[in-house]
């Protein structure tokens, strides 16, 4: 038969379950990101701690495998839309946890204005509404790289211009661009000052 594996933790939880201070934190994350768990936001944390803990570790080494090491990590991290191409590894012990989290497709979809709402940008993705370069992800903690072309599946009925949802939200494009066009109107329809125009022609006909 053979021994079983080990299974290793993917997730690493916090050393005390009871802190005022992270508790608060992570409830004002999930309302941010819209996450349903607290697990999902350890996740996101593990993940940058590993990038941090290679970079510490690669800051050490010399030699000819240690700098192959550092260009893959930073090419990873660039894909990613963490840092640039030329980044160093003091850049990348300054990634933040915010900047990880931004780079979620669930986040990015709500950036994009696919969705009104966090929790609606999950729930498109978790019912296969949202595609990137023409493959469905359901994940919401997906991170997106740079060149990747993310939109609604040709299946979704959100993919369609008519769509309710679609409509409203060009409606509210429209009504800015009225706004700010009334704006600019404003601006160039305001009177001129009498006692400015006065001066001026008194100037005149005393030359």
């Amino acid at each position: 038969m053979g021994t079983t594996k080990k299974l290793r933790k993917k997730i690493v939880t916090p050393s005390h379950p009871w802190e005022r201070s992270r508790l608060e934190k992570e409830a004002k994350l999930k309302l941010t990101y819209g996450t349903r768990r607290k697990r999902e936001l350890w996740k996101m944390n593990t993940i940058l701690k590993n990038f941090k803990k290679q970079a510490k570790k690669l800051i050490a080494l010399t030699g000819e495998q240690a700098e192959l090491e550092k260009k893959q990590l930073i090419g990873k991290l660039s894909r990613l839309g963490l840092v640039d191409k030329d980044a160093t590894m003091d850049t990348v012990l300054g990634v933040t946890f915010e900047n990880l989290m931004d780079r979620r497709l669930q986040t990015k979809v709500f950036a994009m204005g696919l969705a009104k709402t966090q929790k609606q940008a999950r729930q498109l993705i978790v019912h296969g509404h949202i595609s990137i370069n023409g493959m469905v992800i359901s994940s919401p903690s997906y991170l997106v790289k740079v060149e990747d072309k993310l939109f609604f599946t040709k299946s979704s009925s959100f993919n369609n211009p008519d769509h309710p949802e679609r409509i409203n939200e060009r409606k509210n494009l429209k009504l800015e661009k009225k706004e700010e066009k009334k704006d600019i109107l404003k601006k160039d329809d305001k009177k001129p000052d009498l006692k400015e125009t006065r001066r001026k022609n008194n100037g005149k006909t005393t030359k």
